[in-house]
């Protein structure tokens, strides 16, 4: 011994150990998917042996030792590797494990064999228990880890094999517990199951499929003699007739079982079971009415099939404390009196009695029927009741007996729930009550010592009585009382007893004693699942990774999965991928190849040479569930030979530029090495694509918008950021663009512009007589817009004598904008603006005289359709609401141009002639008749909507379009339109940079779309063809990608201090008090009631609505909630707040409007009639303060209710406040007291607040309960139509039905 740290003595050989170094080996098991993504840690001496390593792994997971095999994992190929040695006695040092660092190891099969499990007492298990299984059953101890091995709670494994119990358990589809514990009960009935096995089913007679009887046969067998851990109940419940939305539906077990027994009845009729039900569960039991006087009784025979017992009685808080005392309860006799007095037949006269039952005959098998769902009256909701009631192990009978009536020998008898030497519940609960949570409801063995068990996690363990009597319910340790409000799925529902009788209490039938159909039966199951088991292994075996090939024809990347056996060798894989992706017709076999891809990087990583005989189990690297790559099938043309792809090459995708042509041409694949110079590299690509290496310039597009020029020779390529997959752009040529500074050269630009450009489709607005002299005199004078052929494209230097449409385009472009900005500065200058402006748009030069005559036809198509003369070929612009996603606010001609008020600018041709607009309104109907004072003396600008909402003007100050400031590239050509876009319709397909911003873009589009930019609108076309407009100008293209759709619609843009509204119609008393109106424009500085009068002509033309200035009002739109009522003196932003997207409410008024001040508050009261069980229409009160005493007053005055009789209460909720008339009278806060309005709990600050009131001596309406479930009805569906939450909205119960041919739309069930 040697001293240690604290004083105390340390064993030599411990401290020794101490100084030996250790090794640290992490293990991962890769023999099924459930445990892939797990890791075992053991932290070992170093001089540990390697036997010992596999003896602590096979402890750690579970595995019997030499069932499995260990392979190094430190990213070496495991198929290349040799398995360690499990008898080796060389120590981990001596077998290359490296002291100090992690030494990772993978769990891998033993010749293509599954480990097999480790159980607790392998020697007194049978053979049949050592299957291999798919994951490994959690171990508790190890020996040297530092940590547990994790492992799922539920592995399908456990379905695989019986439970040492011996019983085998079911699966519980979704909510189908009821119907597991209804069929283990049947099953552990030996009456019942060896009655069921002796029925033999004819199948020339019937569907096996549909038979009821037959289905649960099979059943029972397989839950006798399968080896299955837990087996499926689906065969049973497709013969009932029921589909997978029937396993979600959760159904009482006492129904199922009445249902369920009336359909075996009729199946098994004129058969031996015919009778069977009725023999072993029927009973029979008096009802009688005894009179007082004269002591005549009348009765009748009835039978039952199971008695419900109540748990707690009518109007009680107290249950009965064990079933005998509700059986007491349910024989007890009621008396007959007052009013519900009996008519004595004897007597000829209505007299007292006594009425009761009494039981005459006890069934051979009874049931008890605990009804622990009731429904409370005073919330008017069905509940569970879990309070206490025992039930004991054996029940005595004789005292419930009807000995007068019935001298039978059961008098005396008594019931048990047990049977002699066999495994039986005794009190068999129908409920979810031994279901474990992996979806496996077990068998429940109960053996007659009460030494029992049950299935728990993560094994079994014995259930004590203890367990027994927590399905009593009621207190439970600690949790306390059991109430209604909480539900529990542990007490007991219903109990089955059998009658003691050594006579005819049966055993199970053995094997040997089994009929022979059933012992057909059994066999044929047997061969089902021994196949089942063979394919399972198969699936085990298959290796299933995705698969990718380009087809070699259409050159699209197509996506499927190869499911290959392991053992399949490369050359079968290859030849099932060739079928898999349909190229038989393509191209042949030997032109086809598998090789290893990542997908993600697009990278070919490496090709498989003289691999062709490999199985494919070696080449993956094991059957997983998930693979870190992907296969491709790689294929080539029949002269050219397929390039061999190593690991740790890279793959370069090299694009040749051509500047002369300023063309990006398709990419060519080449692979290098990382360690290769740039010099090196331009070598490789110059054998590849035959240019010059001495002038190549090479530029690595890293991400996007990151490009690099490789301008030092002796840089390697790693480090120039080369990675597993590249993209470069390669130009050889020897122009003065080669000595330029990179981010000035013409390289640059057209790489930058290649990476920036984008394809969109634009749909111009279709044609009409109203806009064609507008557009006639827009081309007049801007020229030939409708031009759009490759001279479009933006031209370096001039090209002879021609003028590029782009720059003509450009200046047309600069001189409108000059002329709108002149315009709007020149204000109400009359002639002289009309003057200038012709002059101006004369001085623009046209293309029409420039244009080279060999334009393309499509392009003189579009310039023909775009400048017709024909009025008649166009179409009306106005369109219909369900043109544009039926929502009036996106119609193709804006509500803004019929009354853009705001707007003094006009176009007019070169005669100075009034030009007609879209509508048919000459220029002048349209100016402005006014200026609000926000706008005096000011600049006006085109602006999207107000500065403070984020969005920018057009222009700058001085004018010049953003979007000019930058060098931004636009091509636009015809595009073939799409079938059903209808006549007058044209698109274009626009190649645009992406950082153009929308105004610069839209100025682009002038030319096609005929008018200013500030005259058309864009929208946006998503996937579903909703439409959204785009209307920040100051916002770049970003946001779009290639193939966008766009549409373009008529209609004046915003200009500064302008506000898009929508308007909606206030309707108190509809269903639907929100109804959209229109889109209006508010200016900033304009009055309430000016924005009124510019409502009223469009209320007129678009809603149909004749209304005078005085007779509506605006009030403020929070969500659904009218809110502040707008005055006509107030102005926007400086006394009513405004923003972009605003909504606004209009309330057409019964007379003149009451609300003159700020000071005035308007409410909106509804009466309560509790004795007629309605609301009246809401009527508004306009008070002049805050005073509850004025309210009151008011109320008064307009229902006619004495002041004092006067209660109320606030709303909740959005409005209308909607309430169900059952729950008003006593949910609100009635009679608030407070004397003003704007305190706690009222908080009535503004105008639109609803108020209820009611006369407090007005008494509730009394309902029966018919009438109360009846308006309960009415009232869910009238707050359902409404949109307003339902109180309380019980899932509705669907009827339990079992179809007798399987057929659910044929009604034969038997309920």
């Amino acid at each position: 011994m040697v001293p240690g740290e604290e004083n105390q003595l340390v064993p030599k050989e411990i401290e020794n150990a101490a100084e030996e170094p250790r090794v640290l080996c992490i293990i991962q098991d890769t023999t099924n998917s459930k445990t892939v993504n797990e890791r075992i840690t053991l932290n070992l001496p170093a001089s540990t042996p390697v036997r010992k390593l596999f003896e602590d792994v096979a402890n750690k997971v579970g595995y019997i030792n030499g069932t499995f095999d260990l392979v190094w994992g430190n990213g070496i190929n495991t198929a290349d590797m040799a398995p360690l040695d499990h008898t080796s006695d060389k120590s981990l040092l001596d077998a290359n494990f490296e002291p100090g660092k992690k030494n990772f190891l993978h769990l891998t099969d033993k010749d293509g064999e599954q480990p097999q499990i480790l159980l607790e007492d392998s020697s007194t298990v049978d053979d049949s228990v050592h299957d291999r299984f798919i994951g490994p059953l959690p171990r508790e101890s190890s020996v040297g880890s530092t940590s547990d091995y994790v492992s799922q709670s539920y592995s399908y494994s456990s379905i695989l094999n019986k439970s040492e119990t011996g019983y085998v358990g079911l699966v519980n589809q979704a909510m189908t517990c009821y119907l597991n514990s209804l069929l283990q009960t049947l099953f552990m009935t030996p009456e019942f199951r060896n009655a069921l096995y002796k029925w033999e089913f004819e199948e020339s007679e019937e569907d096996p499929v549909t038979s009821i009887p037959y289905q649960l046969q099979r059943l029972f067998v397989l839950l006798q003699t399968s080896k299955k851990r837990a087996i499926e109940t689906t065969d049973v419940t497709r013969s009932f007739g029921w589909d997978s939305s029937e396993a979600w539906q959760q159904h009482d077990v006492q129904e199922l079982c009445r249902v369920m027994f009336d359909a075996l009845e009729q199946k098994w009729k004129q058969t031996e079971q015919a009778d069977l039900i009725n023999e072993l569960y029927q009973g029979k039991l008096k009802d009688y009415v005894r009179c007082l006087e004269c002591g005549y009784e009348g009765w009748r025979i009835d039978t039952y099939l199971d008695i419900p017992l109540v748990i707690r009685p009518y109007g009680s808080s107290q249950a009965f404390a064990s079933v005998e005392e509700a059986l007491h309860a349910f024989i007890q006799p009621e008396i007959l009196d007052g009013p519900n007095q009996y008519f004595c037949e004897r007597c000829k006269k209505k007299c007292d009695a006594r009425k009761g039952l009494r039981f005459l005959h006890f069934p051979y098998l009874l049931t008890l029927q605990l009804k622990r769902f009731d429904f409370d009256y005073t919330t008017m909701h069905r509940i569970k009741l879990n309070d206490r009631m025992t039930f004991p192990e054996e029940l005595d009978m004789s005292t419930f007996i009807d000995v007068e009536d019935e001298k039978s020998p059961q008098t005396e008898s008594c019931t048990d729930s047990g049977a002699e030497n066999e495994g039986s519940c005794h009190s068999d609960q129908m409920s979810n009550d031994f279901s474990n949570d992996d979806g496996v409801d077990e068998g429940i063995c109960l053996e007659s010592n009460s030494g029992t068990e049950k299935i728990s996690k993560p094994g079994l363990e014995k259930i004590t009585q203890e367990d027994i009597k927590k399905t009593h319910g009621g207190s439970s340790g600690s949790r306390g009382y059991y109430s209604s409000a909480f539900a529990s799925s542990t007490n007991a529902y219903m109990l089955i007893y059998r009658l003691k009788d050594p006579a005819r209490n049966a055993k199970f039938l053995e094997v040997d004693e089994y009929p022979e159909h059933i012992k057909n039966l059994v066999q044929k199951e047997r061969e089902l699942e021994e196949q089942e088991k063979r394919q399972r292994e198969i699936e085990r075996n298959t290796c299933k990774i995705k698969l990718f090939c380009l087809h070699p024809v259409k050159q699209v990347m197509m996506e499927n999965k190869l499911e290959v056996h392991k053992d399949k060798t490369l050359k079968e894989a290859v030849e099932m991928a060739y079928k898999m992706m349909d190229l038989e017709e393509v191209i042949p076999l030997d032109c086809c190849r598998l090789v290893k891809y990542d997908e993600f990087h697009d990278y070919l990583e490496r090709s498989y040479e003289g691999e062709e005989d490999t199985p494919m189990g070696l080449l993956l690297g094991g059957v997983k569930s998930t693979y870190m790559f992907d296969l491709l099938l790689e294929t080539r043309k029949p002269d050219q030979v397929f390039q061999s792809y190593k690991p740790g090459e890279v793959m370069v995708k090299v694009h040749v530029v051509d500047l002369k042509a300023e063309s990006v041409a398709a990419p060519i694949t080449v692979r290098a090495y990382l360690n290769q110079t740039v010099t090196e590299f331009k070598q490789l690509i110059s054998k590849a694509i035959h240019l010059p290496a001495e002038t190549m310039r090479i530029v690595l597009e890293r991400c996007y918008n990151d490009l690099r020029l490789l301008s030092v020779p002796s840089k390697t390529l790693k480090a120039e950021g080369f990675f597993r997959s590249n993209k470069v752009f390669v130009e050889s040529s020897e122009t003065l663009d080669y000595q330029m500074v990179f981010t000035d050269s013409h390289l640059w630009k057209l790489l930058d512009r290649h990476a920036n450009t984008i394809r969109l489709f634009v749909l111009l607005p279709e044609q009409s007589p109203g806009s064609y002299n507008k557009r006639t005199a827009y081309h007049k004078a801007g020229g030939d817009s409708g031009n759009v052929d490759e001279d479009c494209e933006r031209v370096k230097g001039p090209v002879g004598s021609l003028k590029s449409v782009e720059a003509i385009l450009e200046e047309s472009t600069e001189k409108l904008k000059s002329l709108s900005l002149q315009q709007q500065q020149d204000g109400d200058n009359g002639d002289s603006s009309k003057s200038t402006e012709t002059s101006d748009f004369e001085n623009i030069e046209s293309p029409l005289n420039e244009r080279d005559s060999s334009a393309s036809v499509d392009n003189r198509e579009l310039e023909q359709h775009i400048q017709t003369s024909d009025p008649e070929n166009f179409q009306s612009e106005e369109r219909s609401d369900s043109d544009v996603n039926n929502d009036r606010s996106t119609s193709s001609v804006d509500s803004d141009i019929l009354s853009s008020s705001h707007s003094s600018d006009t176009l007019c041709n070169a005669d100075n002639a009034q030009i007609p607009l879209a509508n048919g309104l000459d220029s002048h109907s349209i100016t402005s008749s006014r200026r609000t004072k926000a706008n005096e003396g000011k600049k006006e600008t085109w602006d999207t909507a107000e500065e403070d909402s984020g969005t920018d003007s057009e222009y700058d100050e001085s004018g010049k379009s953003r979007g000019e400031m930058q060098y931004m590239y636009f091509r636009a050509e015809p595009y073939a339109a799409d079938e059903g876009s209808g006549e007058g319709h044209k698109w274009l397909m626009v190649h645009v940079d992406k950082r153009i911003t929308l105004a610069a873009f839209k100025q682009q589009l002038e030319p096609f779309v005929g008018v200013l930019s500030s005259h058309f609108k864009v929208f946006r076309v998503y996937a579903s063809n909703q439409e959204f407009e785009s209307v920040r100008l100051n916002e770049t293209l970003s946001s779009f990608s290639d193939d966008n759709k766009i549409t373009i619609r008529l209609g004046r843009a915003l200009k500064k201090g302008e506000y898009r509204v929508k308007v909606y119609q206030l309707l108190v008393n509809e269903q639907e008090p929100c109804k959209f109106l229109l889109d209006a424009v508010f200016a900033k500085g304009m009055t309430v009631r000016q924005s009124k009068e510019e409502l009223i002509p469009q209320l007129r033309e678009q809603c149909g609505l004749e209304l005078s200035i005085d007779r509506f009002r605006l009030r403020k739109k929070t969500w659904k909630n009218p809110g502040t009522v707008f005055l006509d003196y107030h102005i926007y932003e400086e006394d009513i707040n405004i923003s972009s997207n605003w909504e606004v409410f209009l309330e057409v008024l019964d007379g003149v409007e009451k609300m003159k001040s700020m000071s005035q508050l308007a409410v909106l009261s509804r009466r309560w009639r509790p004795s007629e069980m309605k609301l009246d229409p809401f009527q508004e009160v306009v008070l002049e303060s805050s005073s509850v005493d004025e309210l009151r007053e008011r109320l008064s005055e307009i229902s006619g209710i004495p002041l004092e009789d006067i209660e109320f209460a606030k709303g909740r909720g959005t409005f209308p406040c909607d309430i169900s008339v059952l729950d008003i009278h006593q949910d609100l806060d009635w009679n608030p007291k407070v004397s003003t309005l704007n305190v706690w709990p009222l908080y009535i600050c503004d105008d639109g607040a609803v108020i209820f009131y009611r006369d407090k001596t007005e008494e509730l309406m009394e309902l029966t309960d018919e009438q109360r479930n009846e308006l309960m009805k009415k009232e869910s569906s009238r707050l359902q139509k409404t949109g307003h939450r339902v109180t309380y909205s019980p899932r509705k119960e669907k009827a339990l039905k079992i179809y007798l041919d399987g057929a659910p739309n044929k009604d034969l069930t038997q309920d």
